[in-house]
């Protein structure tokens, strides 16, 4: 099942994305909820709706049931008549691997890690598909890394590798957008992999399920229609199980949480030249069973003033 978050006109909602229509689960439940004599409710929140998702999605799917043999029924909406805004807006957690593929180790000239290298980025970065990627004022060295993203299910500590799909409820995509000046002048990557817009979302989670093995998925992301990265995440150093295991050794990982799981090599930053994001760059993400997200770039300007302009701004 591919699970959305949109907004059609004012009100926000879940829908089941099927091929290019989106039905809305608040309808799904106000026409045949009679018919299945189980006792729930959808909740119109995707994390509420994921920590509740024993429940919830058999009775989803008795819904999917009726409404596919009921021909008369109109529930759905091309998707393009909608906005769709990123799956879960604000995560407790978003996660995030570094140097998980071997050919990136290679492109940035870092030693592979020997254990998952962690970093976080914040809910103030997540932006939905086709909303724009703003380019801050404080960088010049924006960059695009294409990720499959793990999303928690269930709430986890200190479990095995062996236990950890139990924990997952499904699958989305995730850019790791990344300003290099930022990042590697600080020394350590928070602020240059935090800024407004640097985590586009989605377009959907997709459960577990219907993803089946994570590791054996083409990967790729094109820039104005150049393919600039093209992997499969069958060459992830560190697979997803250990990934989860191991983060949950720390801390403990929430329904919802993202874990973003790594991005393959040809990123901006190792290429010869150079390449990166400007204003009017078109950025889009291909993982196999998951989706396409696509999203613009622009630059940010203040609507008060230009702050790259007359006025000091102090590094550091």
């Amino acid at each position: 099942m591919k699970l959305v978050s949109y907004r059609d006109q004012v009100e926000t909602q879940l829908g089941v994305l099927i091929e290019d229509q989106i039905i809305s689960l608040r309808l799904l439940d106000e026409v045949y909820k009679d018919q299945t004599a189980i006792d729930v409710k959808i909740p119109s929140d995707m994390k509420q709706l994921i920590e509740q998702s024993e429940m919830i999605l058999p009775y989803m799917e008795k819904l999917l049931q009726y409404y596919k043999e009921d021909g008369q029924k109109k529930l759905s909406k091309p998707v393009s008549d909608v906005e769709v805004l990123a799956p879960i807006a604000q995560p407790e957690k978003i996660i995030c691997v570094g140097l998980n593929y071997l050919d990136h180790c290679k492109e940035t000239g870092m030693e592979p890690p020997a254990f998952p290298m962690i970093f976080s980025k914040y809910a103030n970065s997540i932006i939905g598909n086709h909303a724009a990627i703003e380019i801050p004022i404080n960088s010049k060295q924006v960059d695009f890394e294409a990720e499959l993203a793990v999303v928690m299910g269930k709430e986890a500590k200190c479990i095995s590798a062996e236990e950890a799909e139990e924990f997952i409820f499904g699958y989305t995509i995730m850019n790791d957008v990344s300003a290099r000046d930022l990042q590697f002048a600080d020394g350590q990557w928070s602020r240059g992999k935090s800024a407004d817009t640097f985590a586009p979302l989605g377009p959907a989670i997709v459960t577990k399920d219907e993803v089946g093995d994570p590791h054996q998925l083409d990967i790729s992301l094109e820039l104005n229609g150049t393919i600039m990265q093209e992997s499969n995440t069958n060459n992830l150093i560190f697979d997803i199980p250990y990934i989860v295991a191991y983060l949950s050794q720390s801390m403990t990982l929430k329904p919802g949480d993202i874990i973003a799981t790594g991005t393959p090599h040809g990123v901006g930053m190792g290429r010869d030249p150079q390449v990166w994001l400007k204003e009017g760059d078109l950025l889009t993400i291909k993982i196999e069973r998951i989706g396409t997200l696509s999203n613009p770039v622009k630059k940010y300007v203040s609507e008060e003033k230009d702050l790259s302009k007359g006025h000091s701004l102090v590094e550091g």
